[in-house]
């Protein structure tokens, strides 16, 4: 079964849909920037949560979305909610914060 892992910026409600799951356990220790002070609340499927080996299996995970964290210190934490398998990050922007399309001057 393919696990996956949120990390949900704090004080922000999740854009993107989370992992599937009956319950979601939201973890303790959240992601934090090492630049500065946003962090970030992790979130699991609770019946995976539960099993002896989470630690294990969600290191990577975790790893990956710390990365994805920091590398966001750049354009000033817009997006608010990562999503992984494991493989590849989701990065879910509020629609409010996104920029507008640009717009190429008409030429005559």
């Amino acid at each position: 079964m393919e696990q996956r892992m949120a990390a949900v910026r704090s004080g922000t409600d999740p854009v993107g849909k989370l992992p599937p799951a009956s319950f979601h356990r939201w973890l303790e220790e959240p992601v934090i920037c090492p630049k500065c002070d946003a962090s970030y609340n992790l979130v699991v499927d609770w019946d995976w949560w539960n099993t002896r080996h989470f630690e294990e299996e969600s290191r990577a995970m975790v790893r990956l979305l710390k990365k994805a964290v920091q590398m966001g210190h750049g354009n000033g934490h817009r997006v608010t909610h990562f999503e992984t398998a494991g493989v590849v990050v989701l990065s879910h922007i509020r629609p409010d914060e996104r920029e507008p399309a640009v717009r190429l001057p008409e030429s005559r």
